[in-house]
């Protein structure tokens, strides 16, 4: 695996990934990704030449609404795909509400607001644009990803107040523990 298409490729021969794709789609949001564990386990699993997927923890669906924020709505469209694919693990977060709880200065897309994850490796998302074509955003490109590279992104790394919270992601998540090959950059 070496380039954007290698890992769109990896993608959409994965009938698992390829059915949690549709199945976002099909909600018919217009600003949306799944992003971060969902692409970096997959790119992980096929470095390490994994024949089983490594279990997600969630499958972090994001959209951008800045009309309808309430956090039922994120809840309810959760209990929808858990009705409509019981057995994976959503997580719905509309990022037009998530700067609040994130104590950052507002996002304008659900794209900037994968800018903002902790790491480079996990700031990339996936998406089916309407034509049924895969789409990926790396906001910081998806060198750290391919190396399997750990680096904070830019928001991290330049805040005293945010490289704990950094930090502690490295520790909790046991990524070393899980791909062996994984480094601190």
């Amino acid at each position: 695996m070496e380039n954007e298409a290698d890992i769109l490729h990896a993608i959409r021969h994965d009938y698992w990934m390829m059915e949690t794709l549709e199945a976002a789609r099909s909600l018919n949001k217009t600003d949306w990704w799944i992003c971060a564990g969902f692409v970096r386990t997959k790119v992980w699993d096929v470095l390490h030449g994994y024949t089983k997927r490594t279990s997600l923890p969630d499958i972090d669906f994001i959209y951008f609404d800045d009309e309808h924020t309430e956090e039922s709505i994120e809840k309810e469209i959760e209990r929808l795909l858990k009705r409509r694919y019981p057995g994976r693990p959503w997580s719905v977060k509309n990022q037009a509400r998530m700067h609040v709880v994130n104590q950052v200065p507002p996002y304008t897309s659900a794209s900037e607001a994968i800018s903002k994850f902790p790491e480079t490796a996990s700031a990339v998302g996936v998406k089916l644009d309407g034509q049924g074509e895969l789409q990926l955003t790396a906001p910081w490109g998806i060198q750290d990803l391919l190396m399997m590279k750990l680096r904070p992104t830019p928001l991290f790394a330049e805040s005293t107040e945010l490289m704990p919270i950094y930090e502690g992601r490295i520790e909790r998540k046991k990524w070393k523990e899980k791909w062996p090959l994984v480094e601190r950059a």
